[in-house]
Parts: structure tokens; C-alpha cells; sequence
């Protein structure tokens, strides 16, 4: 078999398991500079961007620009910048499939070599928007010169592109860009657009510049929520390219859900006009409501889940929720008491309908996601996306949600270490040990060495340090605590389990 690339288009258009573009989209104009060339924006952003130029709708397509040294750009110049994006999911219970062969990328230019290409951009009137994700650790202020031959960091080098487009369009403002920052941090793009003025000020830029940065350009805070893998594994590579009859070394797996929450105004929906064909996209004022339905029900869950599904023995979230029991403590917790909880103005109407997709994605069969890596820094995601859950359903109903409860006993249990190695610190579960990767590891060995259990329960409990507020305070029932720990001790993860669902209400899965 040959490399995916143009010619294969024709042959593949009356294939029934693939979407494929046509030819006039090879003639669209570029709107688009994107920073990073990974798995996640070409399965997010970019499939946006495809599937509205399908449409007739946008109508533009994407220059990549690749800043980090790792990999090579000559599988994308081999594929004619074509990709195929395998989307697997399970929506109302039901596994679907859609597979699309993506053109929405135009060319890949390589800031250290080809950084006077990328100014170029910044000069073509038609570009209006820029997409990143360069990590985390992308959006920090590092000292810069954007006279460099390419600056350093991504705000840097954005700096020099929008400086670039100032000084063609002579300060016009009608040719600012519109700036979605992806990475994972919450007001990404608000950051962004502050260190990119801090940037503009060390490198003594005039203040007209400063002007235009500010009222001509809108920097975006947005909220992604896609789980893109990157590449298949082996046999599911070798499947899809058998079906289709080429080889795709740029070919990536994603979920079937997709959000991507995006805070602007009407000018901003106007110019990101692909979010007209996709329910996936939001734009709004205020995307808050969505960075909470997330943080709370999917991420809260998780959190909740993951110990309680490792002492179990289940590997992967799908093999958990495969269990009835597991299933019906995940459901009840997420439904019966996240979801009623939110500390965001929410109708249950709307927290229960993202209650079901959550659901449905931790049912995906394609996606393995292991849950001891879900544990790691398990003390923190327990502050920042349960407590104030907890807090919540304290206030709403005056008393402790008791699957929430049973899950912070889990994670006092999770975080008991039997064996230390230097500064690490290990549990152990099913006969195997595991490496508890947290920073109050220290915390909860010293705590575990306190003979008597209720003493240690009840220091652990009213300690602000681990929970934000002191919990005894709260009516967590320290008795029901203890007795959760003895059990996890003495009859294991799943028989705890099974016998706390058999005292309290739930829905049979």
C-alpha cells in the first residue's frame, strides 16, 4: 500500500466507511495560523474547521506552524497535509463510528527554519484567527526578542506575528486577529493576552502598537474537552488502513463527544463562523457554567472513582463501568449528588443531560483510560474538583452526601502506604504495589502509623490542610469513616463496595 496523499481522494469518495473532502478545498484560502501540530488540535479545532469547510460554511483552511524541534514535517508533506481522524464513541448507549479523511490543514511551516514564511502569514489579509496548544507550559512569561530568528517562547512568537500584521496593515483596525488559546489552564486566554503586553513593553514597542494589541484583537479564554489519543494502537491502525487501502503515518483516534466552550461576542461567533455547524462549539460571554459542569461531573467523578476502581482490581475506566456494582456507585454518585450540587447556577435539567454524556463516555470501549493515572496528585483533584461539590449539597440539603463521603474514605485507604523507598511511598492492592504519586504522601504515611483508627480518622477529617475546611464540622460521620476503612482492610475494595450499596438508595444498573 501507498501514503495517504491527494490522488487516493478520488477512488475513496463512494467508500461507505470514510468521509471524504473534495477537490475545491484545496482552493480555499488560508484563515487560520495555528501553533502546535499535535493529535489533540487536528482531532479538535481542526475537524471543526474541516467539517464546516464540508459544509460551504467557513470556507478557509489552516497553516500549521510547528515550534518545537520533536519530529519531522515530512510525513505531512508526503500526505499532501491530509490525515484521517477515527472517531469511536458511545452516545445514548450505543457505540458509533466516523471515520473522516481531514483537509482543513493547507501546509506546516517550521518556526526555526522557515520563520520568515510564518510573517508572511501575518501579512495575508484573509488570516483572522490564530489557534494554539503548546502545553501548559506554553503561557508563561520568559524574557523574549521578538527580533529573534524565531523568539522563544510561544507568546513571543506571537507577538512578532501580530506585530507583524500591524506594521502590513498599517495599524488598520480591522485586520486584528481573533486568538483561542486551548491549553489547560483556566482564563488561558486572558493570560495569554497579558503576557503578550508585558512582552510588547520589555521589547519597547511604540504605543500605538499597544493600542491596537488591545482593542483591535480579541484574546478568547476558551474550555476544550476531547480525549485524543493520537495514534491507534497497532491493530486498529492496521484495520482502518486495510478498509481503506493506504497508509497514514499522521492518522489519530479521538472520543466522539466534543466541546469546545469559546468566550467571545457576536464579532467573535461572526469570524469563527464553524461553530455554526457543530453543536460541539459554544460561544458565549461566560463559559463558566461549562468549566463546572466539567470540573464537577466528569473530572469530579473521575477523581472519586479512580482509587475505589484500582483497590477494586478493574485497570481501565470501561472495565470499571463494565461492573454492575462500580457502575451503580459511579452513576449514583455523579446523578444523585454531583449533579445536584453544582456551586454554579445550573438547571438540573441541563446537570443531568451532561450527567448522561459523561456517562456514556466512560462507557467508550475505545479509549483506555487507566485509572492509576487518574490517581495521580489524587490530594489536590480532591480539593479542587470535589470539595466544593461537597460543600454544595451540605448547603443545598443540610446534610453529607454519602457517596462523596465513601469515596474520601477510599482515598484515606488509596493513600495508606505499607512500604517506603527514599521518598517514595507505596499502597498495595490485589498483591501488587503501586506508587502513590501525591504530595501529601508524607502526610498520610505519618497518620497511618497512629494505632488507634478513630484518632486517625478524626485528625485527618478536621484537617484543613488535606480538605480546605474542617470536615467534623460538616457532619461527616467519622463512625461510618472508621467503618468503611476496617472493611477496605479486612474484606477488600469490592465487598466494601457492594455492602455499602446495599445500605443505601440507588438505581440498579
Amino acid at each position: 500500500m501507498n501514503h495517504l496523499f491527494r490522488e487516493h481522494l478520488r477512488r475513496l469518495r463512494n467508500h461507505p466507511d470514510v468521509t471524504v473532502p473534495d477537490d475545491s478545498v484545496f482552493e480555499l484560502p488560508e484563515k487560520v495560523i495555528q501553533f502546535g501540530t499535535g493529535a489533540f488540535l487536528r482531532g479538535l479545532a481542526d475537524y471543526f474547521v474541516d467539517k464546516a469547510n464540508r459544509e460551504g460554511i467557513f470556507n478557509g483552511r489552516i497553516v500549521v506552524v510547528k515550534s518545537t524541534e520533536e519530529g519531522d514535517l515530512k510525513a505531512f508533506d508526503r500526505q499532501d497535509n491530509l490525515y484521517t481522524l477515527a472517531m469511536k464513541g458511545v452516545h445514548n448507549g450505543k457505540l458509533i463510528e466516523e471515520t473522516i479523511i481531514s483537509s482543513s490543514i493547507s501546509r506546516v511551516l517550521s518556526a526555526k527554519n522557515q520563520w520568515s514564511l510564518v510573517l508572511d502569514c501575518a501579512r495575508n489579509p484573509a488570516i483572522k484567527i490564530v489557534f494554539s496548544n503548546t502545553t501548559e507550559l506554553g503561557i508563561q512569561l520568559v524574557q523574549d526578542d521578538i527580533y529573534q530568528w524565531p523568539p522563544i517562547s510561544f507568546p513571543g512568537k506571537l507577538l512578532a506575528f501580530l506585530y507583524a500584521r500591524f506594521t502590513a496593515f498599517a495599524a488598520s483596525p480591522d485586520h486584528g486577529l481573533v486568538i483561542v488559546p486551548t491549553e489547560l489552564i483556566s482564563d488561558n486566554g486572558k493570560k495569554l493576552e497579558s503576557i503578550v503586553l508585558e512582552l510588547a513593553h520589555r521589547n519597547g514597542l511604540e504605543g500605538s502598537f499597544i493600542d491596537w494589541l488591545e482593542q483591535s484583537n480579541s484574546f478568547c479564554n476558551s474550555l476544550v474537552d476531547r480525549i485524543v489519543p493520537g495514534r491507534p494502537d497497532v491493530q486498529i491502525k492496521k484495520q482502518i488502513e486495510e478498509e481503506l487501502g493506504y497508509i497514514d503515518d499522521l492518522m489519530i483516534i479521538s472520543e466522539h463527544y466534543r466541546m469546545w466552550a469559546i468566550e467571545g461576542d457576536e464579532k467573535v461567533k461572526e469570524i469563527l463562523s464553524f461553530s455554526q455547524v457543530d453543536s460541539g462549539v459554544i460561544i458565549e460571554s461566560d463559559i463558566e457554567l461549562y468549566r463546572e459542569l466539567k470540573l464537577r461531573l466528569l473530572n469530579g467523578a473521575h477523581t472519586l472513582g479512580s482509587g475505589l476502581a484500582y483497590l477494586c482490581g478493574f485497570t481501565t475506566v470501561v472495565e470499571a463501568m463494565k461492573n454492575p456494582t462500580f457502575s451503580a456507585y459511579l452513576t449514583n454518585l455523579i446523578q444523585g449528588e454531583i449533579s445536584l450540587a453544582i456551586p454554579y447556577p445550573v438547571s438540573e435539567e441541563r446537570a443531568q443531560k451532561f450527567s448522561k454524556m459523561v456517562l456514556d463516555r466512560f462507557l467508550n470501549p475505545y479509549i483506555e483510560h487507566k485509572w492509576i493515572n487518574i490517581t495521580h496528585n489524587y490530594s489536590a483533584k480532591i480539593n479542587s474538583r470535589v470539595i466544593p461539590s461537597f460543600l454544595q449539597f451540605h448547603k443545598e440539603f443540610g446534610t453529607t452526601p454519602e457517596y462523596i463521603t465513601f469515596g474520601f474514605a477510599v482515598y484515606i485507604f488509596f493513600m495508606k502506604a505499607v512500604r517506603k523507598d527514599g521518598d517514595n511511598f507505596y499502597g498495595l492492592a490485589n498483591g501488587s504495589y503501586y506508587l502513590i504519586q501525591d504530595q501529601r504522601a508524607a502526610y498520610f504515611h505519618q497518620k497511618w502509623q497512629i494505632t488507634s483508627l478513630p484518632e486517625m480518622v478524626h485528625l485527618i477529617l478536621k484537617d484543613p490542610f488535606i480538605w480546605g475546611s474542617d470536615l467534623t464540622k460538616l457532619g461527616v460521620s467519622e463512625e461510618n469513616v472508621v467503618h468503611y476503612l476496617e472493611s477496605l482492610e479486612n474484606v477488600g475494595a469490592s465487598q466494601t463496595l457492594a455492602d455499602f450499596l446495599s445500605k443505601v438508595e440507588y438505581v440498579k444498573i
